[in-house]
């Protein structure tokens, strides 16, 4: 009995240490990059980069989305806002290297609340918030309870509004108590591992994917047990918390651009980012043809004129908009290679 016991254990044994081998391997490959400062408790992780003497834009604080870290958003605009504008890329609570803090960070309000905390913590007193997916759901809170450090609003396919149906099934086990712990210590890598690929591409669908963006920006860094299961908590109540606080939407008082794309499989243009420029008085909505999930990448120039805009210079954002459609058009790649109902559903990128 005893010999029968240990070999059916021998072979979850081996499917801990792996996934343990394989968290600290991802740790190794990407390295934290930022800095971790105290918020209350618990510790916050940010690449902060000061701005050069002659900068002319108010300090800019980036907020990735559903299982991202916060070299994804570095990766997009670090290199072309850098020495304009104090930059803070954050590692939202539960991911990257930040820590999770209490309960209140399983939901955009605590988040929004924690990064309020983060910005005093680098003596940044007010900035344009970018918010990328559910990132934009945070930003949408940081301008309803922080409008005094709200300078404005750029939303990037922003996830906002309750939707129709569920996540994925993954996403409930992964909160389950005691099975939820093994699956994210057994399953969670194995399976995400074979999806990383895919899964970004789905991303960046239609629109074709940088070379280096699983090489530079880490998606297997949301793998790891502990950060699985905090996107995990955050999507199983995401679609309930919107719908309590999108009608607070309307008390946004900051200027507030939402650029969105009508090819955007992740998260609905017509739902989300529709709704959201409905819902804040004055809200400035740029739609794109053919932009998929990713306009901080596909649509860099379009986003930092945003965040110029926003910030008073004189910017022609519908026309830098059909200049976007028209660089898309030429650069397309083949749907056939990148066909959404071909692609299954990634457990590192999934959102609502």
């Amino acid at each position: 009995m005893i010999a029968e016991l240990f070999a059916a254990a021998l072979p979850l044994a081996a499917a801990l240490a792996y996934s343990s081998y394989k968290a600290r391997s991802f740790e190794q490959a990407y390295p934290n990059i930022g800095e971790l400062k105290d918020v209350g408790g618990f510790r916050m992780n940010a690449l902060h980069v000061p701005a050069s003497p002659d900068a002319d834009l108010p300090a800019l604080v980036f907020i990735h989305g559903a299982s991202g870290n916060l070299r994804d958003q570095a990766g997009a605009f670090r290199e072309q806002l850098e020495g304009k504008a104090e930059l803070l890329f954050v590692d939202r609570p539960g991911h990257g290297y930040s820590e999770r803090g209490g309960p209140e960070n399983a939901l955009p309000s605590g988040q929004a609340d924690t990064i309020a905390r983060l910005m005093d913590a680098h003596r940044i007193k007010r900035a344009i918030i970018v918010g990328h997916s559910f990132g934009g759901a945070i930003a949408a809170a940081f301008g309803v309870r922080h409008p005094e450090k709200t300078a404005g609003l750029v939303f990037l396919a922003p996830a906002t509004h309750p939707w129709e149906g569920g996540i994925d099934w993954y996403y409930h086990v992964a909160t389950v108590p005691l099975l939820g712990w093994l699956f994210n210590r057994v399953f969670v890598v194995p399976l995400g591992l074979r999806r990383v690929e895919l899964g970004t591409l789905n991303i960046f669908h239609p629109n074709p994917r940088p070379k280096d963006y699983v090489a530079t920006t880490g998606p297997e860094l949301a793998l790891r047990p502990g950060t699985f299961r905090s996107n995990a908590a955050e999507l199983a109540r995401f679609r309930d918390y919107l719908g309590v606080n999108a009608p607070l939407y309307r008390n946004i008082k900051s200027p507030a651009i939402i650029i969105t794309g009508d090819s955007d499989r992740i998260v609905w243009e017509h739902l989300h980012s529709r709704g959201l420029a409905r819902d804040i008085p004055g809200a400035q909505l740029i739609a794109v043809k053919g932009l998929g999930h990713k306009p901080d990448y596909v649509a860099t120039d379009l986003a930092i004129a945003a965040m110029e805009s926003i910030a008073g210079r004189p910017r022609d954002l519908q026309a830098i908009a059909r200049a976007v459609e028209e660089r898309i058009a030429l650069l397309r790649v083949d749907r056939e290679d990148q066909t959404v109902g071909t692609v299954p559903p990634s457990m590192v990128y999934s959102a609502p």
